[in-house]
């Protein structure tokens, strides 16, 4: 059996009922108001605050993309998409959209409403929509901001990331790891951002879901290996894809730190 793209691809598939998210709406809607704030505010951003982006290189300019990235502050959604330079949608809890004024500039920015009540399904439900849109997806896979007051600042990952990556195997997933936007703009206390303190935003080399899972150094998987998994009862397959979603997962959040994520 050979480890060709493909092959892995078709053997993959095989697992689909085991793995398969599917999207809650089938795509998002067209927002031509995000590339307009997008194409004035972002050149602002850069331009007002001190942000040095390094690794734009393994950013694709389109198609189905995943950016995952360390969360320290309510900057951080703001500086991955003005550095990133693609329309990047997130996912936003309700309460962003109970104001008016509010409710508006989420909307014409592409941000996709979630209810926390309805649990993470829902949440992995939409943000499928934007992967099947062949769009840009900004995840923070610690799930939440970090509370930590102590270096090291980053909590372990969910697997909700892997998830996705498994479900849209073609994807760019991109670790991102922001440094400094504690110091631009700490929760509870700053009302504004410092855009005198400096900030790094580093991306890294972008992987697929398919090219992980056949990586020696990754899922270690072949055909024969998918193949075998696909025969086995239900229980044992839901383990050992579990298993590596919580892989991939650890792995990513290594990527971050490794790319200077406190």
């Amino acid at each position: 059996m050979t480890n060709q793209p493909g092959s892995i691809e078709s053997a993959w598939q095989l697992l689909e009922e085991h793995w398969k998210i599917e999207p809650r709406s089938g795509g998002i809607s067209y927002t031509p108001g995000y590339s307009i704030i997008r194409f004035i505010f972002s050149p602002i951003i850069r331009g007002l605050a001190r942000i040095k982006a390094t690794g734009s290189e393994h950013i694709p300019g389109q198609g189905a993309t995943i950016f995952a990235a360390n969360h320290l502050s309510h900057v951080d959604p703001i500086l991955v998409i003005a550095s990133s330079r693609r329309k990047v949608h997130y996912l936003a809890k309700d309460g962003h959209f109970k104001n008016f004024f509010l409710r508006m500039f989420m909307n014409l920015t592409g941000q996709i409403e979630t209810h926390r009540e309805a649990g993470g399904d829902e949440a992995l439900a939409s943000a499928s929509d934007v992967l099947a849109s062949n769009s840009a997806l900004g995840i923070f896979p610690e799930g939440t901001r970090s509370k930590r007051t102590e270096k090291p600042f980053l909590l372990p990952g969910k697997t909700g990331i892997a998830r996705l990556a498994a479900s849209f195997p073609h994807a760019k997933v991109i670790p991102v790891a922001l440094v400094g936007t504690r110091e631009m703009m700490a929760p509870q206390s700053d009302k504004l951002p410092k855009l005198w303190k400096s900030v790094n935003v580093n991306f890294g080399r972008n992987i697929t879901w398919l090219e992980w899972l056949a990586d020696p150094s990754g899922g270690a998987m072949n055909v024969e290996m998918l193949e075998q998994l696909h025969q086995k009862d239900k229980h044992e397959i839901k383990s050992t894809i579990a298993g590596l979603y919580r892989k991939f997962t650890d792995q990513l959040m290594q990527s971050i730190s490794s790319l200077g994520a406190p």
